[in-house]
């Protein structure tokens, strides 16, 4: 069965991002690129909500990446290689290849595409996330910690919810982030 991988990149004080909405505190570096990279590549489905596929859909176009460094190049080649399921019931329709709508969050079509896939999935945006989490979904955390504090924003994890997890790897970069990949021991 495949694993479903809750990843973000999240402040030290736990938030993806600030309360005016901007995460520019973490825009990685080539170090943390290439380890994205490395994990994108095992993903073969990416569970989205609206705002964190528009977002990531930047990465299906060409031409803002001409001059960018390779590592940028190769995760464009990565993230369209995915397939990518958008969780929206306002979104009219999608701009990237392999991309479907869902208009609602059903746990047990989740539970059917983890059983069926032959690759690890991802999800992605805090609300569908916690959703997946309340409903025994998310396998593992991949957290990488930017060493900033922004005081208040949209919280990376869900609250009321507690989850007892197991660390399996751990790695700090050059920059000072930290990256954390625990099993969820409650997970079902």
């Amino acid at each position: 069965m495949a694993r479903l991988i809750y990843a973000a990149n999240i402040s030290l004080d736990g938030y993806l991002e600030d309360e005016a909405g901007s995460f520019d505190w973490s825009e990685p570096d080539d170090e943390v690129h290439a380890f994205w990279n490395e994990h994108e590549r095992r993903i073969g489905t990416s569970l989205y909500g609206r705002r964190m596929y528009e977002t990531m859909r930047i990465w299906e176009r060409d031409d803002w990446l001409a001059g960018e460094p390779a590592v940028m190049l190769e995760y464009a080649q990565v993230w369209r290689s995915a397939d990518k399921i958008v969780y929206s019931s306002t979104l009219d329709e999608v701009s990237t290849a392999r991309t479907r709508i869902e208009r609602r969050f059903d746990p047990e079509t989740v539970r059917r595409l983890k059983e069926t896939a032959s690759a690890d999935l991802s999800i992605g945006g805090a609300m569908i996330a916690a959703e997946a989490f309340r409903h025994g979904l998310v396998d593992e955390c991949l957290l990488l910690i930017y060493p900033v504090v922004v005081g208040g924003g949209k919280p990376a994890l869900p609250r009321g919810l507690r989850l007892d997890l197991t660390l399996l790897e751990q790695r700090r970069f050059g920059t000072g982030v930290v990256a954390l990949h625990h099993a969820v021991r409650s997970a079902d």
